[in-house]
């Protein structure tokens, strides 16, 4: 954590969320959302520029993370899509913020892109690490091609008792691991792995992770209070909101391919950008080009 930040807490109807504030109150709100195994820390570069140009900047912790917590004991520990989405609308309502740019990757990519699908009408434009991250959920259990399915390891891993126990026995050590293989030119990643692994030892973050790669692949149900949202993703929803998708040419969980798969997703104002020399957490490795992508919506 970043020592010279104060943690804002907002209560919603699920949550306690945490949530770093940069920039004037009064400015156009811009939210940005980390994914999984990040943290806050991963904007640290990105949000001070836009602060500086009159923007109010939200970073909160996801559910799982950080001092982020539930409000009761028996909410169930999801950490489906619809879960990650509704917690983005619920921030929102919480802190008065009708309308906001979004910019999130992974987990945060996720949450940004459903509700800039569903609720256009609350987005003012999108920045999304890895184009359309709404997972199509009916389709899950069909196999992909080999070096797909070898990148996917680790959730296989988390499909089983033995991934449980050793996510909660060596996530330090197991996230560290996930950094070097899905960012493997990125030099500074090592060195900055030790300010985001403070997040992880939340007491839900286990159970979170754990129940997010198992419902993706229909091993765990969903919330029964998200039912009717991922009914609505499995439609697969057009994002209509001006976008700009940002992709690691050298992502080692996804690689940016030569042709756009996600474009057909996007009915409105849409560009993607391939980052040479750039992995997974895009952000906190090319915090410049995620600057330039907001305002270059941001200004329009």
């Amino acid at each position: 954590m970043n020592d010279d930040l104060l943690v804002h807490y907002t209560l919603t109807p699920t949550l306690q969320i945490a949530y770093e504030e940069h920039g004037p109150r009064s400015g156009d709100p811009v939210i940005l959302l980390h994914g999984f195994p990040y943290s806050p820390r991963g904007f640290d570069e990105v949000a001070p520029p836009l602060a500086a140009r009159g923007y109010r900047v939200i970073v909160p912790y996801l559910r799982g993370y950080g001092p982020t917590r539930f409000n009761h004991c028996e909410t169930m520990r999801s950490g489906q899509q619809a879960a990650l989405a509704q917690d983005l609308l619920d921030l929102m309502d919480a802190l008065g913020i009708q309308k906001a740019a979004l910019c999130g990757y992974d987990w945060g990519g996720r949450a940004a892109c459903i509700v800039a699908a569903l609720w256009p009408e609350r987005v003012r434009c999108l920045v999304t690490g890895d184009g359309y991250n709404l997972q199509d959920i009916p389709e899950s259990s069909q196999p992909l091609d080999p070096k797909t399915e070898h990148r996917l390891w680790y959730q296989y891993y988390f499909h089983t008792p033995r991934g449980v126990q050793g996510l909660t026995e060596n996530r330090r050590s197991l996230c560290e691991l996930l950094w070097k293989l899905w960012s493997p030119t990125w030099a500074d990643g090592p060195e900055l792995y030790s300010l985001s692994a403070p997040a992880f030892e939340n007491a839900d973050f286990v159970e979170v992770v754990i129940h997010s790669y198992r419902h993706r692949f229909m091993y765990a149900p969903g919330d029964p209070a998200l039912d009717w949202l991922e009914e609505a993703l499995t439609n697969q929803p057009m994002i209509s909101v001006p976008t700009i998708s940002l992709c690691g040419a050298d992502d080692g969980v996804g690689p940016a391919e030569e042709i756009d798969e996600d474009i057909e997703h996007f009915s409105g104002p849409y560009e993607r950008r391939v980052l040479p020399g750039v992995g997974h957490n895009i952000p906190e490795e090319a915090p410049e080009a995620t600057v330039k992508a907001l305002l270059d919506l941001l200004q329009q």
